[in-house]
């Protein structure tokens, strides 16, 4: 199985942006290490108290310097925020730094009206799907330099290594965006830990709407990949501990809580004790909003759902409090699957 990482540069307990910083980099390193196929940053606003990863733009260029080998990406860099011609400089210039590893993770996402309103962002766009479209296509075109001789943009140019182009990624959590990647022939990325219970209608959708790209840098066939909150530990019981702290921020965003992280032990006494371990099987009709479980449990979890919706990869994302757990979860996971450690 082809393994990735997303992180979100979590502020730890008493720490700062650099603290955050600091353990991304570390964890990418460690990453890259341990044989994992890609590693995203995302993109989050007006989330400052807890996450710091809010320009993946300029953290990957401090990765592209602390790596050699492994692929670099958004996920996602959100398109409704940006002109696309500025996106593309950016993976151009991305891909000088880190030649022919770099992935376009292009989705879309609001915040709050605040930081919407900061951002310069319209939150009533008439169509918002074909606007999402329409920029997914110009990043693609201009980092292809595929626009033809009688476009306004055809001289416009971009950095480049003179390596593989960046690739294109459509990220999303619902059917709309899966429709989407698969009319425009693009690879797909499902956020599973955002909206579970529409990872299946979305593959269901972008391989009902798959065309052959006629975009450079798209695909022949439908090549998709599920990010899912997963955590491991060296036992069932252990990893569904750490697991509470997912399940209790879920549940304080339910009642309006949004930006906070609870330590293992607020989490379990929020949620009246430990979760149950994740089952070893997955009933069919369920699509966890996290998972965890040992080695052995996590790796025949990930395979089921990829199996579930014909994902190609899996993605991991989780939250946890202490940034040696996820270390210690990545190392676990890593050997669970039998990914190949790199010299």
């Amino acid at each position: 199985m082809d393994l990735s990482v997303v992180d979100l540069s979590p502020i730890p307990d008493g720490g700062t942006a650099s603290d955050a910083y600091a353990n991304t980099v570390e964890t990418a390193r460690q990453a890259e290490r341990l044989g994992y196929s890609r590693f995203w940053v995302a993109e989050h606003h007006g989330l400052t108290e807890t996450l710091a990863g809010t320009t993946p733009e300029v953290l990957l260029g401090r990765l592209a310097a602390e790596t050699d080998s492994i692929r670099l990406g958004s996920g996602a860099i959100l398109l409704n925020h940006y002109s696309p011609f500025k996106i593309a400089e950016v993976f151009g210039a991305l891909d000088g730094l880190a030649p022919g590893r770099i992935d376009a993770g292009l989705g879309r996402a609001n915040g709050s009206p605040a930081s919407d309103r900061a951002l310069g962002t319209d939150r009533y766009v008439e169509n918002p799907d074909a606007d999402h479209a329409e920029k997914v296509e110009a990043v693609v075109n201009h980092l292809y330099d595929a626009y033809p001789d009688e476009h306004a943009y055809s001289d416009l140019g971009i950095p480049r290594s003179g390596a593989e182009t960046p690739v294109p990624w459509v990220l999303g959590s619902s059917p709309s965006s899966a429709e989407l990647a698969g009319k425009l022939g693009l690879r797909y990325c499902f956020a599973a830990f955002i909206r579970p219970q529409f990872a299946e209608y979305a593959f269901e959708a972008y391989h009902e709407h798959f065309e052959p790209s006629s975009l450079a840098g798209g695909v022949e066939e439908p090549h998709g990949m599920v990010a899912a909150n997963a955590i491991c530990a060296p036992t069932d019981e252990g990893a569904a501990r750490l697991r509470a702290i997912a399940e209790a921020t879920y549940k304080r965003m339910r009642r309006g809580v949004i930006g906070t992280r609870p330590s293992v032990e607020e989490a379990v006494d929020e949620l009246g004790g430990v979760p149950e371990p994740t089952p070893t099987t997955l009933p069919a009709d369920e699509w966890p909003r996290a998972i965890s479980g040992s080695p052995e449990t996590l790796a025949g979890l990930l395979e089921q759902l990829a199996d579930r919706v014909g994902a190609d990869e899996m993605m991991i994302q989780h939250v946890v409090a202490d940034h040696d757990d996820a270390l210690r979860s990545h190392e676990l996971l890593a050997e669970g699957v039998g990914l190949d450690p790199r010299d």
